[in-house]
């Protein structure tokens, strides 16, 4: 029996070269990018959208007056009480506003905050 190295074979090293086509480059190069554009990506549009939120935390990061409803009380009169020279449909939308209420219905305890600029 002859061996390999007898019969002239190639010996297999352990070493292999890794060549690439021009295509194959192009899509290792993108697939490589294409992390860095979606961070990039998401870091511009944060960035958006935390300076559109700074906006607002000036305004709630201010101190407000709190007022407790009363039984009975609604938002309108309240918004007559505490800006009588003001459209009271303003006021209310200002208090809904700022206090997130998901309608203009109070209930009594309940505490909400009042706008300064009225």
């Amino acid at each position: 029996m002859s061996t390999a190295l007898e019969r002239g074979a190639p010996i297999a090293t352990g070493r292999t070269r890794l060549r690439l086509t021009r295509r194959g480059r192009v899509v290792f190069t993108s697939l490589a990018a294409f992390p860095l554009v979606a961070v990039a990506l998401v870091v511009t549009l944060n960035g958006g959208i935390a300076a559109a939120e700074n906006s607002t935390v000036a305004r709630v990061a201010t101190a407000f007056d709190h007022v407790t409803i009363k039984s009975g009380q609604s938002l309108w009169q309240l918004a007559e009480t505490i800006a009588p020279t003001s459209d009271p449909r303003e006021v209310i939308a200002e208090i809904v506003s700022l206090n997130q209420l998901p309608s203009d219905s109070v209930q009594p305890g309940q505490r909400l905050a009042l706008p300064n600029d009225l």
